[in-house]
């Protein structure tokens, strides 16, 4: 009777968040399959619905978001990064200001814990963040909600003046995937292998969030040689944004309205820290290397991947650049977070001793 429950709310929580995925997309929400399914399972669960998600249900759709974040590479990567350097390079600086004025944000005026704010404080992926943070000993529910918010106030605000200055469609999603029937089989199973060799390699190497990493990895390393062009098929990244948008929506279940809008009160705060900054940054860079304003800010905003790249498509600006820059940030988030805060643990817990 107990799995027949749980088959009832898992099947229960995938209705509600692809119902709410489908309105996402159909208003042209940012990462539509993702923070619409989120964003109902969650308004479900607040609500007391009986919605549930269990961990081997996400878990293989964690795989499939590792090996489309490493088909972010790309060989033509590899022949801009000497014009591009300094510019990469700046976004190193940029993700450690974010962390110095944004982790204090958190930890005087929300009050979060110093693992809660830590990773609540890095501008990296959505899942990629919630994930690691949760292993790490944080509240995932405040990770989630804090980054969702992100994405969603960056993507709304730092094109608003390029949307209604300039007729910019955001519904036209297909540029960012390929329909499985358009993928060559050879692509197929080299992205399968990725997936189902990727865990085990990150476990050998010991990194952390071994679902997501080890598969980024692989898929970065075949695409950055050429070996495969091909990201995942867009039907099984939208099933598997889905699947996790659900999941992260059912963490949830029995949390109080008043701790969800104490929350989304200030991660917006924090994002508006995390804008000025992307801002302040892409001026500086715009004097070294020359690059347009828009160019820049679209690269340094803390907005999603596809949505910052559909904007610079739309502007006519250099969309390898942009894309290239918020795989780079979110590669150096996603396995330099968690190896930074390990490194910080240690030196507070060596000077509590001493």
């Amino acid at each position: 009777m107990g799995t027949e429950f749980s088959l009832q709310k898992t099947g229960l929580a995938l209705l509600v968040g692809l119902a709410g995925a489908l309105i996402a997309n159909w208003i042209t929400l940012p990462l539509p399959w993702m923070i619409g399914s989120m964003i109902a399972c969650a308004v479900a669960a607040i609500a007391r619905a009986p919605v549930g998600m269990p961990m081997k249900v996400r878990n293989p759709m964690v795989i499939v978001l590792g090996v489309l974040l490493g088909s972010g590479f790309s060989p033509d990567m590899i022949n801009h990064l000497t014009e591009w350097a300094v510019s990469l390079v700046m976004i190193v600086v940029y993700l450690f200001a974010v962390g110095a004025v944004v982790y204090p944000f958190f930890r005087k005026f929300a009050g979060y814990d110093p693992v809660t704010a830590y990773f609540c404080s890095m501008p990296g992926g959505l899942n990629e963040m919630v994930m690691i943070g949760r292993e790490m000993g944080g509240d995932d529910r405040r990770i989630v909600l804090t980054h969702a918010s992100r994405i969603m106030i960056a993507v709304l605000t730092i094109p608003v003046w390029f949307r209604f200055s300039e007729t910019i469609d955001l519904s036209n999603r297909a540029l960012f995937g390929v329909s499985i029937t358009a993928i060559p089989i050879q692509d197929l199973l080299i992205l399968l292998m990725c997936g189902v060799l990727g865990m085990p390699l990150a476990k050998l190497l010991r990194l952390p969030a071994r679902l997501l990493i080890g598969p980024m990895l692989l898929s970065a390393a075949v695409h950055l040689t050429g070996v495969a062009k091909s990201p995942p098929p867009l039907e099984l990244i939208n099933f598997a944004q889905v699947v996790i948008g659900s999941a992260l929506g059912c963490r949830f279940v029995g949390s109080k309205l008043s701790d969800v809008l104490h929350t989304l009160k200030y991660s917006a705060g924090a994002t508006i820290l995390m804008i000025a900054l992307s801002v302040f940054f892409a001026f500086i860079v715009q004097q070294i290397s020359g690059n347009s304003i828009p160019t820049v800010v679209l690269a340094y905003a803390p907005g999603g991947l596809a949505e910052m790249s559909l904007i610079a498509l739309a502007l006519g600006v250099d969309i390898a650049f942009v894309a290239t820059h918020h795989v780079w940030r979110i590669c150096l988030v996603v396995i330099g977070a968690p190896i930074l805060f390990r490194v910080l643990s240690i030196k507070i817990d060596r000077l509590k001793r001493d």
